[in-house]
């Protein structure tokens, strides 16, 4: 079994690439051969496992818009089991070169077919935006993650994302499934934060992930020493968190 997971949110500031790397790592720390695609030009989830996005040389860019082989471009990381397609700033350009490029919404796709074989996991960090290489990241996956931060105006654009994914899924990628709704930034000792929790159980019940993940200093620094929490932390809240979300994903999809 391989299972394409986009994290996805037009919103910045939601948790979108601490949550790819963070659950990513923990599959990885399960034994599952996972692989990170940084799909956002501001190539955090590059630089958050290690890599300089500058000294990139191969990235999604080339992958989608030169049709170069993937696995030029997937890179290994410190951590067993866990490989990176990495990003670099030229992606910011892609969607304008993407314009005259036939089934252009589905490059991405395209692109993984020769590897999605051999990984358990493939877990997409999108750019905030519900632009074209956003749409890409939707149409090759199997599901959908949906970070929202426990902050006020937490529901906004939520719609927008939902009507997205309603056409992709009608028009591109009848198979799309909506994973799970993930609250994110959660701050026990904030009222605002258990009624925004509650609210959003509320409006969509079932998909909302039992995990919540919690405002964490480890979670915010380990990206500046180029790994995720679990390696930096495996004991801390944050690590623990993302750890027990790939246990529910697991348990969700019936892999013991």
């Amino acid at each position: 079994m391989s299972k394409v997971i986009a994290i996805a949110n037009q919103k910045g500031g939601v948790g979108k690439t601490t949550s790819a790397i963070n659950l990513a790592a923990s599959m990885a720390a399960l034994e599952y051969r996972t692989l990170v695609i940084d799909a956002d030009p501001q190539a955090n989830s590059t630089s958050g496992l290690g890599l300089n996005p500058k000294e990139v040389e191969v990235s999604i860019y080339e992958c989608m818009v030169d049709g170069i082989d993937v696995t030029e471009a997937i890179t290994e990381t410190d951590i067993d089991y866990l490989h990176i397609l990495p990003s670099h700033i030229d992606l910011v350009g892609a969607e304008v070169e993407m314009v005259n490029i036939e089934r252009r919404e589905e490059r991405m796709r395209d692109a993984l077919k020769l590897v999605k074989k051999d990984y358990d996991f493939i877990i997409i960090d999108c750019s905030p935006s519900l632009g074209l290489i956003t749409i890409n990241a939707l149409t090759a996956a199997d599901s959908v993650i949906i970070p929202v931060q426990c902050e006020y105006f937490a529901l906004e654009g939520l719609g927008k994302l939902l009507n997205t994914i309603k056409i992709i899924q009608t028009r591109l990628n009848p198979e799309l499934e909506i994973e799970g709704i993930l609250l994110t930034m959660y701050d026990v000792r904030l009222r605002l934060s258990n009624q925004v929790v509650e609210e959003v159980k509320t409006h969509f019940q079932k998909i909302v992930f039992d995990t919540i993940i919690p405002r964490n200093i480890k979670l915010s620094e380990s990206p500046s020493f180029g790994v995720p929490a679990i390696a930096h932390d495996a004991e801390s809240k944050g690590a623990l968190s993302y750890l027990n979300l790939a246990k529910e994903i697991m348990e969700k999809n019936g892999i013991s």
